[in-house]
């Protein structure tokens, strides 16, 4: 259904509560990859996580992000209740395919003001070519 530019989203997903049914993916680690000559920058923004709650892994060849953010969803005061908590808390996590060539100590990475933002060099693929053996013959 398509919406004027004030609503964010759909009005019928207000209907749904999001425990049951998910969190839209497209909102967590919102992402800007920009290619220069020779590598990759990401720029994840993963606001309301601590540097502490956050893990980048390479295996084979797949660079993974990985985080955690813990808010009490049950929590109550004496002045009232939550009636309503649309703040994410949980674990996600997002990955891109870097390549197998790349090494972990390839990457860098950096974690700034609730931004990640890391550098992957472009690494072609250079095909092993098998060294002809010849076998002797005698005679």
């Amino acid at each position: 259904m398509l919406m004027p530019s004030i609503f964010s989203r759909d009005l019928f997903d207000d209907m749904f509560d999001a425990r049951f049914y998910g969190r839209q993916q497209g909102d967590l680690m919102k992402t800007d990859v920009k290619e220069t000559e020779n590598e990759y920058k990401l720029s994840v923004d993963l606001p309301g996580v601590k540097k502490d709650d956050l893990k980048a892994q390479l295996k084979d060849g797949y660079l993974t992000i990985s985080a955690t953010v813990n808010q009490n969803n049950d929590e109550k005061d004496e002045e009232g209740r939550y009636i309503r908590r649309e703040r994410f808390s949980g674990s996600f996590n997002r990955s891109f395919y870097v390549g197998e060539d790349v090494s972990q100590d390839d990457i860098s990475a950096k974690f700034e003001n609730g931004t990640l933002m890391l550098t992957v060099p472009k690494k072609e693929h250079v095909p092993q070519v098998e060294e002809k053996k010849y076998i002797a013959i005698e005679g």
